[in-house]
């Protein structure tokens, strides 16, 4: 048996807004007896704990019988505040309505009131198909057949009635079935970006194709639905995003935002998926130069939960935060526009910080590096430095992904700009086993890698002039090559090239 103090009740309490807080305290005077004062005690003492101390808790309230077995008192305080959860969000979503009225449906069954019965399974039934929810549908259908079947089938169901839900069991298999297989593609390709980065060759080209016929089978035999349609575009997009084709991939992005308009309703519930098809919407026109629409996507991420008209949830706030700062940084850099960028990086570190562990490790890094980069074509390499080492050493992401490989070069960059001639041989070994060690060395790191082994030569064949010149030859090939053009996307390493050839600064030689 574990002896490590669980701090899950503190997170629970730590996590309730005001207006949950506050109806966890009438819901326990009216659902909770006997120990209803002790809970709002242990409650509230737990609120003030910025950090959980279960030692101090248990001094605090030694007097309390409920000290003594204290785990079932935590355990019974959580159940208490999930139900009144449940009671305050009853009505939140759609899905959280059928519920309710399958819980009703029970009831009814129970209570033989079969014609009451019928009718709310007639009104859930219909609500459920409008909104999609298959899963949900299917359960209504089980309830209407055990309704058919009551008393031996006293009511006599005609084979046009039995077909018809034979029929319509069909039909929600196949949509399930088809989410199911349409996820299992998807995954493989997102996989690849989230592991990988854009495709580096010709063996995950091959594996995105098969994902994508994969898709294109399904969308053959599954029945039409809004759900299977979204997915369907954005596993395209992502397919040619995967690949550069940045065209064809906005046009499966827009084609997701013009049925997300068109069917907000279905997308309330959860509204991250219309933020993360704004935010790739915003990342790929600015990758084709469409920046009013860049910008025109970056201000309906601010504005979603005012277009989709829905109360933000903590959770929804910090991922607007987060991802409308990253795209926002994003757009300052690819426009040189790194002075006015920096003044952000302040503000993001301070939500960074307030927000904790409930940003994702993968977003973290993203902004790590953005940070970065904004703060390098401000002429702050120093600064840039730190948000490197961070991404490094303290963000807990898998080595292997493709951010984390570009922060080790841009390092070396970083190294190099600051004059850091003792530190740099470590650090390119470093780099250098990183990259071996994790099949990572693409001709892209190679050159970098070769370029900063020159520099710290003794004896050069070549002046640094001329390693540079070399340089930039070496990155406009490889920024025009298919499996190598993608790296430049996550910092201009071309641009940074030829600003020391041209004894030019880096934010000069940057430009729409």
């Amino acid at each position: 048996m574990s002896n490590v103090v669980s701090d899950n009740l503190h997170k629970l309490v730590k996590s309730l807004t005001k207006a949950e807080k506050r109806y966890f305290k009438v819901f326990s005077s009216r659902h909770i007896i006997g120990d209803n004062n002790n809970y709002e005690l242990l409650f509230d003492a737990i609120d003030k704990q910025e950090v959980y101390d279960e030692e101090k808790l248990l001094r605090k309230f030694k007097d309390k019988s409920f000290t003594q077995r204290f785990s079932i008192s935590k355990n019974r305080l959580y159940a208490a505040i999930l139900k009144s959860l449940d009671s305050f969000h009853g009505e939140s979503s759609i899905q959280a309505q059928l519920h309710k009225q399958l819980h009703a449906i029970e009831i009814l069954y129970h209570k033989s009131l079969y014609d009451q019965c019928l009718k709310l399974l007639n009104s859930a039934r219909k609500i459920a198909e409008n909104h999609e929810c298959f899963l949900l549908l299917m359960e209504i259908q089980r309830w209407e057949k055990r309704v058919l079947e009551k008393d031996h089938y006293e009511a006599n169901p005609g084979a046009d009635e039995l077909n018809d839900l034979a029929s319509r069991d069909k039909k929600v298999l196949q949509q399930i079935d088809a989410f199911n297989q349409m996820w299992q593609a998807k995954s493989v390709i997102f996989t690849q970006i989230y592991r990988q980065g854009k495709v580096r060759d010709a063996a995950h080209v091959q594996m995105l194709n098969e994902a994508l016929h994969t898709v294109k089978d399904i969308v053959q035999w599954a029945p039409q639905s809004v759900e299977l349609s979204y997915q369907c575009n954005h596993i395209h997009a992502a397919f040619y995003f995967a690949q550069g084709d940045y065209a064809n991939c906005y046009l499966y992005l827009m084609h997701n935002i013009e049925l997300i308009n068109q069917r907000r309703e279905l997308f309330k519930a959860d509204p991250s998926v219309f933020l993360s098809v704004l935010s790739n919407a915003v990342h790929v026109a600015m990758r084709l130069g469409k920046w009013e629409e860049a910008g025109e996507w970056s201000k309906q991420m601010k504005d979603l939960p005012a277009i989709l008209e829905i109360t933000p949830s903590e959770d929804l706030e910090i991922k607007i935060f987060t991802v409308a700062m990253s795209t926002q940084l994003t757009l300052h850099a690819q426009k040189g526009e790194f002075e006015m960028a920096s003044i952000l990086v302040p503000q993001l570190e301070f939500g960074l910080k307030k927000m904790d562990d409930k940003i994702s490790s993968v977003r973290r890094a993203q902004l790590y590096f953005n940070m970065a980069v904004i703060l390098f074509g401000a002429e702050k390499p120093s600064e840039a430095l730190k948000y490197i080492n961070k991404l490094l050493n303290q963000v807990d992401i898998d080595k292997s992904k493709d951010i984390h490989c570009m922060a080790q070069i841009f390092n070396l960059v970083i190294h190099l700009e600051l004059g850091n001639t003792e530190l740099l041989p470590y650090a390119l070994r470093s780099t250098q086993r990183f990259l071996e060690t994790r099949s990572r060395t693409f001709q892209f790191e190679s050159t970098i890698l070769e370029f900063v082994n020159e520099c710290l030569k003794k004896r050069q064949s070549k002046t640094i002039d001329e390693l540079y010149a070399q340089l930039v030859i070496d990155l406009e090939v490889l920024q025009n090559h298919p499996f190598e053009k993608t790296v430049f996307e996550y910092f201009d390493f071309l641009s940074w090239a030829k600003s020391k050839v041209e004894g030019k600064r880096f934010r000069e030689m940057v430009s729409v």
